[in-house]
């Protein structure tokens, strides 16, 4: 097997069992929201108030998609809808509270699943990761598949997606 196959299957396997800690991460939070919502919640996080074009635009969807995903999220009362100050032609969308929170728990839930799998790691394994992780996450910023820079300071986490 070639070198990059082998990465990228191992990238693919790490990557279902990420996709599996979120998913009980949300479940153990809300058990009626979907990963996808999830996903639209984190990015108003990470972003602020966005435009629906531009809450679109960095989901990857169509604005039509991102209006159903923000019409059910303001129905839950996640998000809410605001005119545009400087544009009162335009609405922007932002996280109420509640979202804030369930966010916060979520990501709290994620986070101490990670810890737990980085906990049965080596001194040595984690050192050996560290740049080989960084590596990745700059090429995934290079490639525009990221919200915001995540090689930074630790605190810095990818967008969910």
């Amino acid at each position: 097997m070639e070198e990059a196959e082998e990465i990228t299957l191992v990238i693919m396997a790490i990557s279902r069992v990420l996709v599996g800690m979120s998913a009980r991460a949300l479940a153990g939070a809300d058990e009626s929201l979907t990963l996808t919502q999830l996903r639209t919640l984190v990015v108003l996080e990470d972003c602020g108030p966005l435009k629906l074009v531009g809450l679109a635009r960095v989901l990857g969807v169509n604005p039509s998609t991102a209006m159903r995903m923000v019409d059910r999220l303001e129905g839950a009362g996640l998000v809410e809808r605001r005119v545009n100050p400087e544009n009162r032609r335009e609405v922007t969308v932002r996280l109420r509270e509640d979202g804030e929170a369930l966010v916060r728990e979520v990501m709290g839930r994620r986070r101490a699943e990670v810890e737990a799998l980085v906990a049965r790691l080596t001194d040595e394994e984690r050192a050996g990761l560290v740049p080989g992780l960084r590596a990745l996450a700059g090429a995934a910023e290079e490639m525009g598949l990221v919200g915001r820079p995540v090689t930074g300071d630790a605190g810095d986490r990818l967008p969910f997606g």
